[in-house]
């Protein structure tokens, strides 16, 4: 929501506000470099902050994932937008500034026809734009503005009989068919209140797509919380409706003490459908970074609502593998994800903040956990399942340094999500589980 102030927390100094500015730096030295993630969330690489996920599969079979950039705990978004792009959801490349702009740049839409790529976007008066590349991963140029819609979030929809449709809006979605030429509006069909506030839970975030005989509107949901922090869904028979409410498919509350709003999409890839959403991190609304997980859909058509994972798309985190502290997928109390130089790390926790992650895969016979953080006055932390089954408690020593710390493990086994209780002011980089 882009009307709003981005509320900053007490904690949130000065120089830690310098630091999350270092991210674009931290992008460049990044540039359309390949990396791997085993499919863990987030998706975007540390130090890069993509949000407003919209996907689309390009004619090379990989996944491109398009957004908008934060760049600050400060405000929403940025002058730039970068691309990720995935063959097989774990080995992903980042394509800097696919698009760059004198203006912000807020949530884009990506198409493909006929060869030539058009990217969608608006900035802060409201109007709505679209530029042109010959790759999916861009770069795109010579924007131009489209007459007609004036808001926010448009998104572009091809039917199966080649029309197009575009859709805009905040509070009230509007819809409209498209001409030929991809840039202009038949605005003789242009419809209002396709979905709304009042009767679907609509904030903003317009995403259309067609399956079966069925086509979805998927968007940022209000109906919780009373902040638009889930993605939500309704279904119709015709793609300018009327459409039925039909429910959340992922609810991002919980990822962040001060986290907002939530904008993505659905795409089917590989034979499986996923969501894509973000999350906020740095405790305040912006600094979001772009997650995916699998969703199903129910004989009826219906989707089945999902949680946030730490394993993405991939299979469940090895216990014996080092996991980055910042794949946490929900954080209570104080405790939040910051940016220190190149590495994203939890900090500022008070006794009892907990942290989890879904979900580890635990071998039998593990022996130790190890931890590697940092406490000014000393701390511990205690690990158990979800269950409620006690792990271990580690004990960090007082030191400004990062420090390995460990401990014997209680018997698990199997797959569980994994919850950390921080009893004093603890800094956690990552941990692992050892034989």
């Amino acid at each position: 929501m882009r009307n709003e102030e981005c509320p900053q927390s007490d904690r949130l100094t000065s120089s830690r506000r310098s630091l999350c500015r270092m991210r674009l730096l931290l992008s460049v030295c990044l540039l359309a470099m390949p990396f791997s993630l085993r499919g863990q969330n987030p998706i975007c690489p540390m130090g890069v902050y993509i949000a407003d996920p919209s996907s689309r599969v390009g004619p090379d079979g990989r996944l491109y994932i398009y957004g908008s950039l934060d760049e600050s705990p400060d405000y929403y978004c940025s002058r730039n937008y970068h691309v990720l792009s995935s063959d097989d959801l774990t080995h992903w490349t980042l394509h800097p500034f696919s698009f760059r702009n004198h203006e912000t740049l807020y949530a884009p839409d990506v198409m493909e026809k006929d060869g030539t790529w058009f990217l969608y976007y608006d900035t802060p008066d409201g109007s709505e734009y679209v530029a042109t590349g010959s790759h999916p991963a861009g770069p795109f140029s010579d924007g131009v503005r489209i007459e007609g819609p004036r808001q926010i979030d448009p998104n572009i929809f091809i039917d199966d009989d080649g029309q197009a449709y575009y859709f805009w809006g905040q509070f009230s979605a509007k819809g409209a068919r498209m001409n030929a030429d991809m840039k202009t509006l038949d605005l003789t069909t242009l419809t209002d209140s396709i979905v709304t506030e009042r009767d679907h839970f609509f904030h903003e975030g317009s995403y259309v797509i067609k399956r079966g005989p069925y086509y979805y509107y998927i968007y940022a949901d209000i109906s919780r919380n009373h902040r638009p922090t889930s993605i939500g869904y309704a279904m119709a028979t015709a793609p300018l409706g009327p459409y039925t409410y039909k429910g959340v498919i992922i609810d991002n509350a919980g990822c962040d003490p001060e986290t907002w709003n939530n904008h993505g999409s659905i795409v089917e890839f590989g034979g499986q459908w996923y969501v894509l959403y973000h999350r906020s991190t740095h405790g305040c609304r912006t600094m979001r970074k772009a997650c995916i997980e699998p969703i199903s859909f129910r004989p009826d058509g219906t989707i089945a609502e999902v949680v946030m994972t730490s394993q993405g798309a991939g299979s469940p985190l090895a216990a014996e593998e080092w996991t980055d502290a910042a794949r946490t997928c929900g954080l209570s109390g104080h405790v939040r994800i910051v940016q220190e130089g190149m590495r994203e790390v939890l900090d500022e926790s008070m006794a009892g903040d907990t942290a989890v992650w879904r979900y580890l895969d635990f071998p039998d016979n593990l022996k130790r956990v190890v931890v590697k953080a940092r406490s000014a006055k000393g701390a511990s932390i205690i690990l158990r399942t979800a269950e409620g089954h006690h792990v271990a408690t580690v004990a960090v020593p007082a030191s400004s340094r990062w420090t390995l710390s460990s401990a014997p493990v209680a018997a698990v086994s199997g797959v569980h999500a994994l919850v950390m209780e921080f009893q004093g002011t603890v800094t956690l980089d990552s941990f692992r589980f050892s034989r």
